[in-house]
């Protein structure tokens, strides 16, 4: 994730040790904003420690790494499926350890719960107000109310017969900046939902060729979705109806290597920038993207037909947009 600064780029690897990149001011970069022109550099203290999350007693086939950034970017709440540590983000010295518990408050400042009635259920949780939205990797969607913790609402995410799915694949959840909206993102789809009473409003399914979806989030400004494929392609869909503006090829931001396949886990979004964004790749790299200065904007966002965007689209139905 970037830091909410924007000026660093915060990753957790695999092997539960956090990385972070800075930009240095230069001729180029007088600001050290985050920017895809300069080259971040790798960053820690002059002790040379590093923040690792404590991994002894965990299988990392089951562990579900997270972590979460202070607002002032001072401290991050991390766990890689064993203790949650709180890291000093200057020192990279643990602070305190802490024990998964049932409900905790974060640096957020947001109560976040973590309750799973089944064990193949990998709870992911977002709280907006009094409503907190749960998301599991049997493909279900929860909406609870955090005042007396009732479950107000419920649903699958309908996968077409024709779609082959993992068993536990991860479904992940992410509001809206309005507040009212929910992106749910599959690895066969993504879903736009109204988040009290989870009506699905809009489906994307992307084509086959794509493979699976490994991961999408809004930008900051939540007008555009970046979403992140097996191929190692990413798309830039208008979030408002699901329709496909750009498609980015691997071949614009990976060096060829047959020997290696390399594709993004994950994506982020840059939190001031709503065109850019960075992706975490399979090899540990971490690549930021923007449009070229004289675009200024992924793509184009196509018309709708009849003044109203489509409830259901493919993925297929993009295909004639711009790739890059």
């Amino acid at each position: 994730m970037y830091t909410n600064s924007g000026f660093a780029i915060l990753a957790l690897a695999s092997n539960a040790v956090h990385k972070l990149w800075k930009w240095q001011r230069n001729d180029r970069n007088i600001t050290t904003k985050a920017t895809a022109s300069v080259a971040p550099q790798l960053w820690q203290p002059s002790s040379g420690i590093l923040m690792t999350n404590e991994i002894s007693d965990t299988n990392p086939e089951d562990a579900v790494p997270c972590f979460a950034l202070s607002k002032n970017d001072s401290y991050v709440m991390s766990a890689s499926g064993g203790k949650v540590s709180l890291f000093n983000m200057m020192t990279f010295k643990a602070e305190v350890d802490i024990v998964q518990i049932g409900v905790c408050h974060i640096l957020t400042g947001q109560n976040q719960a973590q309750r799973s009635s089944e064990k193949s259920n990998r709870p992911c949780l977002l709280s907006c107000s009094n409503v907190l939205v749960s998301s599991g990797a049997d493909s279900q969607l929860c909406v609870w109310n955090t005042d007396g913790w009732e479950k107000q609402a419920s649903k699958f995410l309908q996968v077409s017969p024709g779609q082959a799915a993992a068993p536990l694949a991860d479904t992940r959840v992410q509001f809206h900046h309005d507040q009212i909206h929910l992106l749910a993102v599959h690895e066969t789809q993504i879903a736009i939902f109204e988040a009290s009473k989870l009506e699905c409003l809009r489906q994307w399914v992307p084509r086959e060729a794509s493979g699976s979806i490994t991961h999408a989030t809004y930008s900051c400004d939540s007008q555009s979705i970046f979403v992140s494929f097996e191929d190692g392609s990413v798309g830039v869909l208008t979030a408002s109806t699901l329709r496909s503006r750009c498609r980015i090829n691997p071949t614009a931001y990976l060096p060829p290597n047959p020997s290696l396949r390399v594709y993004p886990l994950v994506v982020a979004a840059h939190p001031s920038e709503p065109n850019q964004f960075a992706l975490g790749l399979t090899d540990g790299g971490v690549c930021v993207l923007e449009p070229l200065e004289s675009e200024g904007k992924w793509g184009t966002s196509p018309p709708l037909e009849n003044g109203a965007g489509p409830s259901s689209t493919s993925g297929a139905a993009g295909s004639d947009q711009p790739q890059r």
